[in-house]
């Protein structure tokens, strides 16, 4: 598995302090933020998924805990936005440029706006993923916020 991915470059491209670690990636799990925690050993809201998603018909990166799932309502509000939905796994991977189960918000083919939920900026560190599956960077919260200029919000029900 290579660790050089888009996003890994990103990172180092604007000097973020980082660390990569890499597991058994499971396609057949029933989540997949939850098997990466759970193979390497870290809590649930530490984990944090890359979610992609269309508010007003718009694309926008949404970030959150394994554990938690996006209140649509919060994430369009959180975009100033009047309705959100998730994006159709194609067309994630054709904008990120990624394979779903491997994006990343670092590193996207196209930048859109990104969101995190505030609760994770209160962790020491985050994971999230590195490019490919199987690759997670580990991360401060606050640094990971900056890297992706990202907004932060409660997200979450």
């Amino acid at each position: 598995m290579s660790k050089s991915t888009r996003a890994t470059q990103t990172l180092t491209k604007l000097g973020a302090t980082f660390t990569l670690h890499t597991y058994d990636y499971d396609p057949d799990a029933e989540s997949i933020g939850l098997q990466a925690a759970e193979a390497l050993g870290i809590a649930p809201q530490r984990m944090l998924k890359t979610l992609m998603a269309e508010v007003d018909g718009k694309p926008v990166c949404v970030v959150v805990p394994s554990d938690k799932e996006v209140s649509m309502k919060k994430l369009a509000a959180a975009f100033r936005g009047k309705s959100a939905r998730m994006m159709r796994p194609a067309d994630a991977e054709r904008i990120t440029g990624y394979h779903v189960g491997g994006i990343s918000p670092f590193g996207q083919k196209k930048r859109v706006p990104t969101a995190i939920e505030q609760a994770a900026l209160a962790e020491t560190t985050v994971y999230l993923n590195g490019g490919q599956r199987g690759l997670q960077i580990e991360i401060a919260p606050d640094a990971a916020r900056a890297a992706l200029d990202a907004a932060s919000a409660a997200l979450t029900d």
